[in-house]
């Protein structure tokens, strides 16, 4: 899906504040998401740092460190670190692409399997929490205005017009808790 040429003019930059802004209400989302999940995960002895790319690997199967790191906006030295503590844990390792040496491939054990079996129940009732007291239609309706931005985003990105040197990762995530 395109932008339309001409967007509508919803913020000014004499107008502008953070309250109404969908960034900054996005990100409260995020956050808040985010303490939840953790504090439900933390009973599993997982923190969002570690969850997120193994459920990442657990709908996914296995993958490149440099497309974990991609996927989760980390950079190659974070995404290191983070792995060394998860392999130290038993739960995922790590194995060099028989294809290409320079590729490391990652995975879930067997026991990061067993500790991510929780996740789906604990992540889907975090969202509806967050979700209470939307219809049926009211969320069908959110996830459709939502996939427009995403789109939006998209397109902004293949047009050329995204930061040539972004902070944060500018690649489309395909499945985020």
């Amino acid at each position: 899906m395109s932008p339309p040429t001409t967007p509508n003019e919803f913020y000014s930059a004499d107008s502008f504040t953070r309250e109404p802004s969908v960034g900054w209400l996005l990100r409260q989302i995020k956050q808040s998401m985010i303490c939840q999940a953790d504090k439900l995960l933390g009973k599993h002895d997982l923190t969002h740092a570690q969850w997120a790319p193994m459920l990442r690997l657990r709908f996914n199967g296995p993958m490149s460190s440099a497309a974990l790191a991609r996927e989760l906006a980390m950079d190659g030295g974070a995404m290191t670190r983070l792995l060394d503590r998860l392999e130290a844990k038993n739960l995922v390792q790590r194995e060099r692409s028989t294809e290409d040496r320079r590729v490391v491939m990652v995975s879930l054990t067997e026991h990061g399997l067993t500790v991510m079996t929780p996740a789906p129940a604990i992540l889907s009732k975090v969202s509806n929490d967050h979700l209470a007291g939307f219809t049926q239609e009211e969320f069908r309706t959110l996830i459709g205005m939502l996939q427009r931005m995403v789109a939006n985003g998209q397109a902004i990105r293949d047009a050329g017009h995204a930061s040539e040197t972004p902070s944060i990762s500018c690649y489309p995530i395909d499945d985020e808790a």
